[in-house]
């Protein structure tokens, strides 16, 4: 129940201004192998794990054997999968808001949410419980949120990108931010609002552009989530058979 109430937040914040969008596009591919590149250049930080991307968190959710655990950017686990689910090491606004003061320092970013057994904590970056959740120590969100400045919009059966304060008339071409020509397109929430991520179907391949037409993620993965990856980790969800996914960061970096 509290888990539902967490993501309840969050979602109310994720989806209060982009649209519905949805499309199954199911396709069977290779499933090839991952793993960070050997050449990538790793930095020391304070926490004592490596760094790869400064860009994306030093820890990452991943999935083993149906159980989940964060792996450190070189993709070794640092805490072991053993949730039903884990959540990006951030901010709890519930936490945060608390009406019990000695609990408000949980919702800080050095904490992340799980769930095991029915049961939800926050932990530390070792991995340890340091508080489970009490619904009395719920407090309400207050959110601070950003007006989506480009809509998917469907010409012809085909997927586009519009800005809402320049489109007038779908006739005229110029007016189109990317004109359709993409089997499906969905903008992720993200702290940029003028340059967000977009995921793209075209050839029944998903990837990821930007408002430009820029592409960022080749058109490779048979799906890319639409959830909360890329506004809070910087990091996009994807998987190459359907059954696998897994996180890449916006150079296409496996984790």
């Amino acid at each position: 129940m509290i888990l539902r109430i967490l993501m309840l937040s969050f979602l109310v914040l994720f989806f209060n201004f982009n649209f519905s969008q949805s499309k199954a596009l199911k396709i069977n591919d290779l499933n090839k192998s991952k793993g960070v590149s050997n050449s990538a250049a790793t930095k020391k930080n304070s926490h004592g794990l490596p760094m790869v991307n400064e860009n994306i968190p030093l820890l990452i959710p991943q999935k083993k054997n149906g159980k989940s655990g964060f792996v450190n950017q070189k993709g070794k686990f640092v805490i072991q999968p053993e949730y039903d689910l884990v959540m990006f090491f951030g901010e709890d606004c519930n936490l945060l808001n608390s009406p019990n003061d000695k609990v408000k320092k949980f919702g800080t970013v050095d904490f992340a949410t799980v769930e095991k057994s029915g049961v939800t904590f926050r932990i530390n970056k070792s991995g340890k419980r340091v508080y489970q959740y009490k619904n009395d120590d719920l407090g309400k969100c207050k959110f601070d949120l950003k007006k989506s400045l480009f809509h998917a919009y469907i010409l012809n059966g085909k997927y586009g990108i519009i800005e809402d304060s320049k489109f007038k008339n779908p006739s005229d071409k110029n007016q189109f931010t990317i004109y359709p020509n993409y089997q499906y397109l969905y903008i992720l929430e993200g702290d940029d609002v003028s340059n967000p991520m977009i995921v793209a179907t075209y050839n029944d391949k998903f990837g990821v552009i930007d408002v430009n037409n820029k592409i960022i993620i080749p058109f490779e993965y048979s799906d890319i989530k639409r959830n909360y990856s890329w506004k809070l980790g910087k990091m996009f969800d994807v998987t190459k058979d359907d059954k696998n996914y897994y996180y890449i960061d916006s150079d296409n970096r496996s984790y």
